[in-house]
C-alpha cells in the first residue's frame, strides 16, 4: 500500500532521490520510509508482518528469511521492492497505486462509473502483469541443469530496484514487490474495508463498503480476469491528478468537486511489524471507527495470499520440483546451500 508518500519523497524519487527540504507533505499511499511528515514505513511493516518467518525459523517457501525479506520489504531507510513505486518513475503512475477510480452514486458526479471502473481495472491489470513478470523472471534462478544458479541468487550486494535487469533474484523480488504495492494501496486508497463518518454521504464523506475479506479483484492468477461486472457500484478510490500531486492536494480534482485522495486514504499510522497490530491512525478517514486497522488487516492478509499464489504459479509453470526450488531460492538467504 503506497500510503504516505510525502511530496519530498515523491520529488526525490522522480529526480533520482535528490534531497529537497521544506516541501509540504502530500500523503498519497502507505508510507515507504519513516520521515518528519508522518510516514512510519507502513508498507515495510505490513510486508514484514505478512511474510517474515516466525521466530527466526528457516523458511518453508511461504515466508522470507531476514536478508531476503529486507530486499522485498525494505530496511534501515531503504524502501525495498515494495517501496520502489514511491521512489522512482512509477510515483505518478495511477495504476501503480489504484488512484483516480473515484465515483459517487449522485447526480452530476464528474466521473462516470464506467470511467472509474476502467481506472480500477487498470490497477488490477498492472498488479497482474507484475506478478506474471515475476514468475517469468524466475526461470533465470536455475541453471541449465535445474540447480540454483549461485550468481543469480547472491545478495552479497543489495538489490537495485530501478526496472533494469540484474540478478534474477532481485528482478523477481522487484516485480513481485511492485505488484504487491498496488494490492496494498488498494485497501488504503479505496472504501473496500472502511466505513463512512457521521453525516451526509458526499465528496467529503464517501460511503464505506465495510468488507472484511480481501477483494476477489486481486486474485491475479485466476481466470477469467475480472470485468466491470465484478466491480461494486459504490466502490471508489480517490482522485489524485497532476494538479493535486503538484500542490499537496490543495488544487486539482476539478476544484474539489471530485472525491479526493486525502479524503479517503488510510495511509498513515503505527503498525507492529511482528503482529500487524495497527494503532495511532493519522489520516481523517483512518481515524473513523477502526478504518486504519481494517485496511492494514486486509493488506496483511492479501499480501500472504499473493505470495502463496506466486508459489503456486511457479510450481505450475515449472514442474518436476523446479518451481518449488525457485520459491526456495527467493525466500532463503543461502539458497545455494539450502535449495538443492
Amino acid at each position: 500500500m503506497n500510503t504516505s508518500r510525502t511530496l519530498t519523497a515523491v520529488v526525490a524519487g522522480a529526480v533520482a532521490c535528490t534531497a529537497l527540504a521544506g516541501t509540504a507533505p502530500a500523503a498519497r499511499s502507505f508510507g515507504t520510509l519513516t520521515d518528519k511528515f508522518g510516514q512510519r514505513a507502513e508498507h515495510e511493516r505490513i510486508t514484514r508482518s505478512a511474510l517474515a518467518c516466525p521466530g527466526g525459523k528457516a523458511s518453508d517457501n511461504y515466508c522470507f528469511e531476514p536478508d531476503s525479506l529486507s530486499e522485498l520489504a525494505g530496511a534501515k531507510g531503504k524502501g525495498g521492492a515494495i517501496g520502489a513505486p514511491d521512489l522512482g518513475s512509477e510515483v505518478f503512475k495511477q495504476e501503480a497505486h489504484c488512484d483516480n477510480a473515484d465515483y459517487l452514486v449522485q447526480s452530476g458526479y464528474l466521473q462516470s462509473r464506467a470511467d472509474a471502473t476502467k481506472h480500477l481495472l487498470g490497477c488490477v491489470s498492472h498488479a497482474h502483469d507484475r506478478m506474471n513478470n515475476a514468475v517469468t523472471e524466475a526461470a533465470r534462478l536455475l541453471n541449465s541443469k535445474g540447480a540454483v544458479d549461485s550468481k543469480q541468487v547472491s545478495l552479497f550486494f543489495r538489490c537495485v530496484f530501478n526496472q533494469t535487469h540484474g540478478r534474477a533474484k532481485c528482478d523477481v523480488i522487484e516485480q513481485f514487490g511492485r505488484g504487491l504495492h498496488a494490492v496494498q494501496d488498494f485497501y488504503s486508497h479505496s472504501n473496500w474495508a472502511d466505513t463512512a463518518g457521521s453525516g451526509p454521504i458526499g465528496v467529503t464523506n464517501p460511503p464505506g463498503l465495510g468488507r472484511s475479506v480481501p477483494s476477489p479483484l486481486f486474485r491475479l492468477f485466476a481466470e477469467p480476469r475480472p470485468t466491470a461486472a465484478d466491480v461494486p457500484e459504490t466502490l471508489t478510490t480517490g482522485c489524485f491528478d497532476k494538479a493535486a500531486a503538484g500542490s499537496g492536494e490543495k488544487l486539482g480534482c476539478s476544484g474539489g468537486k471530485r472525491l479526493r485522495h486525502h479524503t479517503l486514504n488510510k495511509d498513515l499510522g503505527l503498525i507492529d511489524p511482528s503482529t500487524g497490530h495497527a494503532s495511532d491512525p493519522r489520516t481523517d478517514r483512518g481515524r473513523i471507527a477502526d478504518n486504519f486497522s481494517r485496511a492494514v488487516t486486509l493488506a496483511v492478509t492479501d499480501t500472504r495470499s499473493q505470495w502463496r499464489d506466486v508459489v503456486d504459479a511457479l510450481e505450475k509453470r515449472y514442474p518436476a520440483g523446479k518451481g518449488s526450488r525457485m520459491a526456495c531460492a527467493l525466500t532463503h538467504d543461502n539458497p545455494s546451500k539450502d535449495c538443492r
